[in-house]
Formats: structure tokens, C-alpha cells, sequence
């Protein structure tokens, strides 16, 4: 028998997951919650349902919540209180106590929770991180992150560092598997919006590797790079592509000369041939596979999410205390 699956906001990440859930094995798409008044009556044939009560009525498996990151506290509490599983889309909440309520709720009530980090699933920090894992990399000295774009219209509720810099800090610590141990960041608000929209932030992971992040609102091009360097080489991960390529040390200098630098040259190259698969699909698919099981299987849970959300208020508080405004003297 199918899961039967409800979504819960019909923006444009909403509409994305609409249409993944309208096509996934295993799951029945029931119904969408969305109050607004300009959402259609219908989605991908499914009812568009404006009454909270009745949706919770619809004997939901799970649900995916795709509204605006203040309602998630509230949506996430109703949903847990039914009975019914969740993945939420990141940030898990608003605040770092809000996502801890919700991951201790959904704990307490023995429901699967998830979190919407959709880097995760991207192929070639997947294929980054199994490579790590077989030693190609060798030691993990430095991770660098650069996503930058314009101003999506879509966001109004948090500041990129919430909103973007949330998955540098999540993919980071999964690629690495290692844990963040400090932070440090400096903000800017340039475009009179009343959250951060540039930070630049760096960071210590648990076993010294060091990392450092650009992310913004106001560039005119989009870009999402990883750049992971270790003792062998380097993995340069382009997550909109979905490449992922190796540069190997050609060679690494073991005995010191004080007349010489000692230090790498290039070496191969190699861009590796990736199975494409699209992330949110990935997603959603170790979602229902973790509700079918029972308990988390290759999901990033609530207590993950919940930990994104304190770095990412760290590097906040971090940000404002050095913050540049557009209009100081």
C-alpha cells in the first residue's frame, strides 16, 4: 500500500516538491495545504485544501513542509501532534530554540523528522564525499564554499545567512564528517532589506580542518563551488553542474631544504563521470524509505537541521558585531 503524503505550502519550492510527490513509487500525493488565495484549486490533480483541520483529517502518513520558515514552529507542532511524519524544508525553524523544540517534539513522539538540505543529494558532493571516504584526498586540511547569485524574489523572512549559507554549513560538516567547533563571520547589509544579504565566515571543524565560506545575494551570476583540499590533491565540486573533478599533487616535497619552498605541483587531472540524478527526487525518495523503515535512512534528521541553525546564529551574532551597514560613515 502507498504512504499517503500531504505538502504543505505551494510557493516555488512547493511546487517542486508537488510535482516530485505527483510522480514517487511507493507514495500517494493525497492533498495540498495552502491558505493564499491566489494557489489554484488543483495541483498536479490533487485538492488544494485551505483549512488546516481538514488536511490533518486526511489520515496522512507524512507530510512535506514547504512554507515560509516563521509558520514552521506552528506547522511542524500540528503535524507532530497528529501523528504525522515530516520533512521540513531548511532552515528547520526560525530560531535555534524553535528547531530544537520541534526535533524534541517529533523525538518525543517517535516520528521521523527531516530537513530539506538538498545539497546532500547533489551528485557530485555525494561522489566527493564517498571518495573522501576511500582515502583519495588523504588528510582534509581546508573545505571552501562559494555560493553567490542575485536576490532570489522567493525569500522575505531570513538573511542568506539562514537561507544559503545553511547548506555550506550542513554540506560541509557531511562531506567532512566531521563536526564544526568554531566560527567566525562578517556580514553586510547593502540592500536595505532588514537581514544580512552578504557574509564571509570561517571556520574550524573537529579534527582541524579549516574552512571558509562566501555567500551572497548580490552578485549578478550564480555560482556554487566546494573546493576541498587535502594532502593528495584537491576536489572541485560544481554543484549546479553537478561535476565533480580531482587535482592531484604531482608532487609532495618529505624532506625540508631551507633553499627551497616545500610544497605541491600540479598533477592529473581528472573529472569523473557522475550518475545524475535529480537531488530532490533523491530526497524524497530517502525520506519515504526512512518512513517505510522506521527510523532515519540517509535523511538529514531534525538534530542535524537543529545544529545548522546554532552555527548559522553564531556566525550571525559573529556578523553583527563587526557588521558594515550600506549608509555608515
Amino acid at each position: 500500500m502507498a504512504l499517503r503524503a500531504g505538502l504543505v505550502g505551494l510557493g516555488v519550492m512547493g511546487s517542486n516538491h508537488a510535482r516530485v510527490l505527483a510522480n514517487l513509487d511507493g507514495v500517494e500525493l493525497v492533498a495540498v495545504f495552502d491558505p493564499a488565495e491566489n494557489v489554484p484549486e488543483r495541483v498536479h490533480d490533487r485538492p488544494v485544501i485551505r483549512d488546516l483541520d481538514r488536511f490533518l483529517g486526511l489520515g496522512l502518513d507524512y507530510a512535506v513542509v514547504a512554507a515560509p520558515t516563521v509558520f514552521h514552529l506552528q506547522l511542524g507542532t500540528r503535524l507532530a501532534e497528529a501523528g504525522v511524519h515530516a520533512i521540513i524544508e531548511k532552515p528547520v525553524a526560525s530560531t535555534a530554540q524553535e528547531s530544537r523544540e520541534l526535533r524534541d517534539l517529533f523525538d518525543a513522539k517517535g516520528l521521523i523528522g527531516g530537513v530539506g538540505h538538498i545539497e546532500r543529494y547533489n551528485p557530485a558532493l555525494q561522489a566527493a564525499r564517498q571518495r573522501i571516504q576511500d582515502g583519495v584526498l588523504g588528510e582534509i586540511y581546508q573545505i571552501a564554499t562559494r555560493r553567490q547569485g542575485p536576490f532570489p524574489g522567493r525569500i522575505a523572512d531570513v538573511g542568506v545567512i539562514k537561507d544559503l549559507a545553511s547548506h555550506d554549513i550542513d554540506l560541509t560538516a557531511w562531506v567532512a564528517q566531521q563536526e564544526f567547533v568554531s566560527v567566525n563571520a562578517r556580514t553586510a547589509h547593502r540592500s536595505g532589506r532588514p537581514h544580512e544579504d552578504m557574509v564571509v565566515a570561517v571556520g574550524t571543524l573537529s579534527d582541524g580542518t579549516i574552512t571558509s565560506h562566501t555567500v551572497n545575494w548580490l552578485t549578478p551570476f550564480k555560482e556554487r563551488v566546494t573546493i576541498i583540499t587535502g594532502e593528495n590533491g584537491v576536489l572541485l565540486a560544481d554543484t549546479l553542474s553537478a561535476d565533480l573533478t580531482y587535482f592531484e599533487n604531482g608532487r609532495i616535497q618529505v624532506a625540508w631544504d631551507p633553499g627551497e619552498f616545500r610544497g605541491v605541483s600540479e598533477g592529473d587531472m581528472t573529472r569523473f563521470a557522475l550518475d545524475r540524478k535529480e537531488p530532490l527526487r533523491m530526497e524524497h525518495e530517502a525520506f519515504r524509505d526512512s518512513v517505510l523503515a522506521g527510523e532515519p535512512r540517509g535523511i538529514v534528521t531534525l538534530a542535524e537541521g537543529t545544529r545548522v541553525v546554532e552555527i548559522a546564529e553564531s556566525m550571525s551574532l559573529d556578523g553583527r558585531t563587526n557588521r558594515l551597514d550600506a549608509h555608515a560613515e
